[in-house]
């Protein structure tokens, strides 16, 4: 039984205790167990491998019986090999020689010296706002790894020479000597577990419960057992930093980090991306301008308003690194927004190889983002021609139905005017049908975004208008609550959130499909709803009787689940003849039911067919 989020939160504050009081004691255990999960590989491994051998060795005697044996027994153990030897692909950026960015080659080796760090086969500098040491294996499990050092441009574009070198501290220290060897092993196995488990569940072959069963039961173990110490890795490599540079400097990389990532992604790459409206093609160069956008045009309120956000944020198990306001306190410091005043950057470090580098981040970007620039240009040219029809419609008679109502205040707040005059006019649909589920939701949703507390009411009132929108509402308060530092309010609506992702998952396993222990009942449809399926089924000149139910079902029974068992005029000799599909599908996408609804060939499922025969007046053609 797998693990659930609550079993893993006991777990976890278990074990950071034991991690507190016995800490030599706990890594020692924790190196243990990541020997098991090896030991268990590798015993599978021999017993396949013994298998196999002993069916070669048995093709002399038992011949072709040994022969069927050797080919699946082979395939599974080569599957089981390549899902051993994860595969992970090289990081990609543009790489730097040392000759183009020396500056920024002799920072790297003064730190990776200073920490006895090892050393970097590439430096590539990305487009992201972060830093990371990538470790590739060359040999899979086994190891010998090729190290990457990332970094990205904005990152250096962002923060001082001080505040970089802080932050490169930091992953250094996460391979340093200030952490045991051991501990550094197991942190990066850690994630390794995670894609192993992955690999092996992906496989269909029927041989994999040699596996699952363990890891099942292990992945979700380690995990919880690992977490402390990569909990505790996270403030190791903070102190490193502080160590290596300042506690201030550190302080000031970790809010630059947070705030001005907050601006990248909420005010400058929103209005880069937003030019697609009016430009078809994405002739902007984003990259040379970050620099100069964050020292002379970082907005000081709503820079305020960014760290108080990110200090609100509590540290949660959701994530090993810890929330800021943790690390700050853990070296001792306050938050130090200090962004770099123009020409100050670290960018400093690449020399003459910057304008290279821009072009090619520049570049990159332009290739990715093409193809959904494109899409969203022709988007936004189709609504806002749509959202003129309507216009115009309402114009010439004067009102708008109910749909087209509420279409115009959506292309209104995507295409037109914006936000505030969509509110407006979600606000005037409201007072016309104030019991409306979905507009209630949409009038909360839009209130609860500018932290207006009506929006609380109206998302709950929605919830009571329709059970579609328990899942949405209750999602929608919980990120509302999160976001003001409410965490108690956050969780009730999070475990509701659950609950009702739980119901909603047994109801789709339940309507998945129609098993042999399946309960029928009669229809009850209308003499009317029946004459429209009997009309549909023969327009389509393929089938010969049908038979139409509803599935008796526990979890969410008063949406009921039609069956139609078919069968076809014309049998084909093999069941899964392409005509028969194609028929099948014809059924399926063609016929309009009252409700949801599943369509079965009891031409081959007999059985099934005998159920439905025996259900009181199920015959429909």
């Amino acid at each position: 039984m797998a693990m659930t989020q609550e079993q893993f939160e006991r777990r976890v504050a278990r074990y950071e205790q034991r991690a507190r009081q016995h800490p030599a004691l706990y890594k020692f255990s924790l190196f243990l167990l990541a020997l098991l999960g090896y030991g268990y590989l590798a015993l599978m491994m021999l017993i396949l491998l013994a298998l196999f051998l002993v069916c070669i060795a048995a093709l002399f005697t038992l011949k072709f019986l040994a022969f069927k044996l050797v080919l699946p027994v082979g395939a599974f153990l080569w599957m089981v090999v390549r899902a051993l030897w994860v595969s992970i692909p090289a990081p990609d950026g543009f790489e730097l020689e040392r000759a183009q960015a020396p500056e920024l080659f002799a920072v790297v080796e003064r730190l990776r010296r200073k920490l006895r760090a090892p050393r970097f086969h590439r430096i590539l500098i990305t487009g992201d706002l972060n830093a990371g040491v990538v470790q590739v294996p060359r040999l899979g499990i086994l190891g010998w790894h090729r190290n990457y050092l990332l970094i990205g441009l904005p990152l250096l574009q962002s923060l001082t020479v001080v505040q970089f070198e802080a932050v490169l501290a930091h992953e250094f220290g996460h391979l340093a000597g200030g952490h045991a060897r051991a501990g550094n092993w197991i942190y990066r196995l850690r994630m390794a577990w995670v894609r192993l488990l992955s690999e092996l569940e992906q496989a269909k072959h029927s041989g994999v419960f040699m596996f699952r069963y363990f890891f099942n039961w292990y992945a979700p173990y380690f995990s919880a057992y690992s977490f402390p110490l990569a909990r505790a890795n996270e403030y190791e490599a903070d102190h490193v930093s502080a160590r290596v540079t300042s506690p201030e400097a550190a302080a000031e990389a970790l809010t630059g980090v947070t705030v001005i990532g907050a601006y990248l992604s909420e005010g400058f790459w929103p209005k880069i991306h937003a030019n697609a409206d009016d430009s078809p093609r994405p002739a902007f160069a984003p990259y040379a301008d970050i620099g100069v956008s964050v020292s002379t045009r970082l907005p000081a309120a709503q820079a305020e308003l960014w760290l108080k956000q990110g200090l609100s944020r509590r540290t949660s198990l959701d994530d090993t690194h810890p929330s800021l306001s943790d690390r700050l306190a853990a070296i001792g410091q306050q938050a130090r927004l200090a962004p770099p005043a123009p020409d100050g950057a670290a960018d400093v470090l690449l020399g003459a190889a910057l304008a290279r580098v821009i072009d090619s981040c520049d570049k990159r970007w332009q290739t990715s983002i093409l193809e959904s620039w494109i899409r969203r240009h022709n988007t936004v040219q189709d609504g806002r021609r749509r959202l003129a029809a309507l216009e115009r419609e309402a114009q010439d008679k004067g009102e708008l139905s109910d749909d087209q109502f509420y279409e115009r205040a959506q292309l209104i707040e995507l295409y037109g005017a914006g936000p505030d005059e969509a509110l407006v006019h979600f606000r005037a649909l409201r007072e016309r049908l104030p019991e409306n589920a979905l507009v209630c939701f949409a009038v909360a949703q839009r209130l609860l975004a500018r932290d207006d507390v009506e929006g609380i009411e109206l998302a709950e009132k929605a919830m009571m208008l329709h059970e579609d929108a328990i899942g949405p509402g209750c999602e929608l308060l919980r990120d509302y609550y999160w976001r003001h530092g409410e965490e108690e309010q956050a969780h009730a609506w999070h475990a509701r959130l659950l609950e009702r992702s739980k119901v909603l998952d047994a109801a789709r396993a339940e309507r998945s499909g129609v098993g042999d222990k399946a309960v029928f009942e009669p229809n009850a449809l209308s003499a009317g709803q029946l004459q429209d399926l009997r009309s549909q089924l023969q327009r389509l000149r393929t089938v010969r009787r049908a038979y139409l139910v509803r599935k008796q079902l526990t979890h969410l029974p008063h949406r009921p689940l039609y069956i139609l068992g078919y069968v076809l005029k014309r049998r084909l000799p093999f069941s899964r003849d392409v005509s028969v599909e194609v028929a099948r599908s014809q059924i399926a996408g063609q016929i309009g039911f009252p409700g949801e609804a599943l369509v079965v060939d009891i031409g081959v499922r007999r059985k099934l067919g005998r159920k439905l025969r025996a259900i009181r007046d199920s015959q429909i053609l």
